[in-house]
């Protein structure tokens, strides 16, 4: 299968991956988080979200923690030409003919939980983009909860009730972010039972792709989408 865009949850896998192999670089060089922050001129909240692959920091924020480990230079043969569409320019087309093929693998670690809260989070982001656009779901999901307040396990009870006041006042930074507390709640959440099937089994689709492998490759025209196991039968 090949498609000439890139998934929601391809995106946020690259950034998760991004952000993990950054803190990977700041432990092996021995660096605190308040030593990389000061250098980036970041906040030590940025560096962290940074370090989580948060979409949320500027591209600009990656670069300045990309240039403190010293693997800025990675970034350059995206912005050089190596990378750059061919041009009807036969000087530019000349330079270009033996421009190396690039394959990228990404292929989500389905042994732990990234995942699987992955797909959570997917979920989580669009019940709240449908919440924005159709103010009327969030009764429904409102409703959900408090059946599962007065019917359901008491040892979730916590979780739902923070959820009653995350719904009413749509505080959704709290269920949409990369801390553990973010993550229980999306364990314990009334808010994805509002989301129709088809957005649902589209999310699951694209979490299917990550675990079975993708690759991204710059062969041909634009970055194509490849199933892994397709291409390497």
């Amino acid at each position: 299968m090949i498609n000439s865009t890139i998934h929601p949850l391809l995106e946020r896998q690259l950034l998760l991956q991004l952000g993990n192999r950054l803190k990977s670089l700041r432990k092996a060089q021995g660096l605190g988080t308040v030593e990389v922050a000061k250098r980036a001129n970041l906040t030590r909240n940025t560096l962290r979200s940074v370090e989580a692959g948060d979409p949320s920091p500027s591209i600009g924020a990656y670069v300045r923690v990309m240039s403190v480990l010293g693997v800025s230079a990675e970034l350059a043969l995206l912005a050089g030409d190596i990378l750059h569409t061919p041009t009807t320019s036969k000087v530019k087309t000349k330079s270009l003919a033996n421009t190396p093929i690039v394959q990228v693998k990404v292929l989500a670690d389905s042994a732990g939980h990234q995942l699987q809260d992955l797909q959570s989070l997917a979920l989580h982001e669009a019940a709240v983009d449908l919440v924005k656009t159709k103010p009327a779901l969030l009764l429904k999901a409102q409703k959900t909860l408090r059946h599962w307040l007065e019917h359901g396990d008491a040892r979730s009870a916590d979780l739902w009730i923070a959820w009653d006041k995350i719904l009413k006042e749509h505080s959704w930074r709290q269920v949409l972010g990369h801390t553990r507390r973010a993550q229980q709640l999306r364990q314990s959440s009334p808010l994805v039972t509002i989301l129709p099937d088809a957005n649902r089994q589209e999310i699951l689709k694209q979490v299917s792709s990550l675990k079975r492998g993708l690759v991204l490759s710059n062969e041909s025209k634009g970055i194509k989408t490849l199933e892994f196991e397709e291409t390497f039968k």
